[in-house]
């Protein structure tokens, strides 16, 4: 991938708000499934405060190969994450020009709708979905609360640690999160009941577009190939089912409740102008073995994404107070590139299928205030936050709102972002 005319900071788009918009000026064009009225699920695009109908679009053009296209548009994204990097950089140059010419503003116009009036739901069907723990400011902080003379395991400076998650309770952005329950222990051994330290984790979502066949690993100077795109992931957490579960195969109940992810996925060409070096490793870290080391994945396979954390409870709703950021930190902080995560899951021969969910684990910075869980930024409940309105947290409790965001930002670039993923607690 190189850049070109798309990722122009002085391209303007004739579509009204898309101009200095935060998440979705025509540099963006991230890919989403959405329905209005009566039609159903079709893939659209993020232009502005707009949803471009891209399936009605192609569907519409006289182009036999557009209709193809369009054909794999409908009902979700699964297959058109699949035809690759190729298709995918074909139709953002298309878009772009699309948007940026006033002359084609007659052919565009009837297919945007407003995103109010959009419905929004998860891209792809989910059919398998890994979670890992690639955040190192996160590990540490966890783990020091558990065993502070050996904060990370003997294994984590060397392979992406991982688990298989629950793909079925994957949702998208906006849908409420019921309070599990689960075993809680206790002095006298362990109770059923709803967890009392509910937790979100602040991740990056990876949607895998290529496939690869069972029993053939993709190399790392491929594996870039076989990401579509990044979304934000909110992991939640029932820390206290967690504690007790854990041990010895890890997480179960305590995470398969739900998982949201926001509804656009931002695709690795629109996110070119924003890669940055692999996280740097001291001169006594171990480097990466050979089937996880690239000189072009260490030179830019990070992200250099600005993350914040917000959190509202219902008595700032009720009190007309705005969301309050409890966290800000960097995708930087990634000990693992995305890259590395999706070479080392299919090293053993594992195949990926496109709209394959990867997370890539809580991403924490090493300051105050970076934390990207509630389970860090209290110490375990030792030390509430407190809230705008004179409430204080340790978990979160019933009527708290979450909400993720990312942005890139870079001098002679646009601003882009991935949007928002939000969850409020019921129960």
């Amino acid at each position: 991938m190189t850049l070109d005319e798309t990722h122009g900071a002085d391209a303007s788009s004739w579509v009204q708000g898309a101009d200095g918009h935060p998440d979705f000026p025509v540099q963006n064009l991230p890919l989403g499934l959405f329905s209005d009225g009566d039609s159903g699920p079709r893939a659209g695009v993020a232009i502005g405060d707009m949803v471009f109908d891209l399936a009605g679009w192609l569907s519409a053009c006289d182009d036999e190969a557009d209709r193809l296209v369009a054909g794999l548009c409908f009902d979700r994204l699964n297959d058109l994450l699949a035809a690759g990097p190729q298709l995918r950089a074909m139709l953002r140059r298309r878009l772009f020009a699309l948007f940026t010419d006033p002359l084609r503003r007659a052919e565009a116009e009837p297919f945007l709708v407003p995103a109010g009036e959009a419905q929004m739901h998860l891209p792809c069907e989910v059919r398998d979905y890994t979670d890992f723990y690639a955040g190192i400011h996160h590990a540490s902080k966890v783990g020091r609360l558990f065993r502070p003379d050996s904060p990370l395991l003997p294994n984590y400076r060397h392979l992406p640690i991982g688990y298989h998650g629950r793909s079925s309770s994957v949702v998208v952005s906006g849908t409420p999160v019921e309070r599990p329950h689960g075993q809680l222990p206790g002095a006298d051994g362990p109770r059923f009941g709803p967890t009392e330290r509910l937790d979100h984790e602040f991740e990056l979502a990876i949607w895998v577009g290529t496939p690869n066949v069972l029993g053939s690993p993709v190399s790392i100077g491929s594996a870039a190939s076989h990401i579509a795109g990044f979304g934000l992931l909110n992991d939640w957490s029932a820390r206290d089912i967690q504690a007790w579960e854990y041990q010895p195969l890890g997480p179960f109940l305590a995470k398969s409740f739900a998982t949201s992810v926001s509804p656009w996925i931002v695709t690795p060409e629109a996110l070119l102008p924003f890669r940055c070096p692999a996280f740097p490793r001291a001169g006594d870290d171990p480097q990466p073995l050979a089937y996880l080391l690239d000189r072009q994945d260490q030179e830019s396979g990070g992200l250099a994404l600005t993350l914040e954390t917000f959190l509202q409870t219902a008595f700032m709703r009720e009190k007309g107070l705005p969301p309050h950021r409890i966290s800000i930190a960097s995708a930087r902080h990634l000990w693992w590139t995305p890259a590395q995560l999706l070479a080392h899951h299919t090293s053993n021969g594992c195949n990926l299928r496109a709209g394959d969910l990867l997370g890539t684990g809580t991403i924490s910075g090493p300051e105050v205030g970076s934390e990207g869980s509630m389970l860090e930024l209290t110490e375990g409940g030792a030390r509430p936050l407190d809230l705008p309105g004179g409430e204080r947290r340790t978990f979160l409790e019933a009527g708290d709102r979450i909400t993720l965001k990312a942005s890139a930002s870079r001098a002679g670039h646009a601003t882009i972002g991935l949007g928002t993923c939000t969850g409020e607690i019921i129960g």
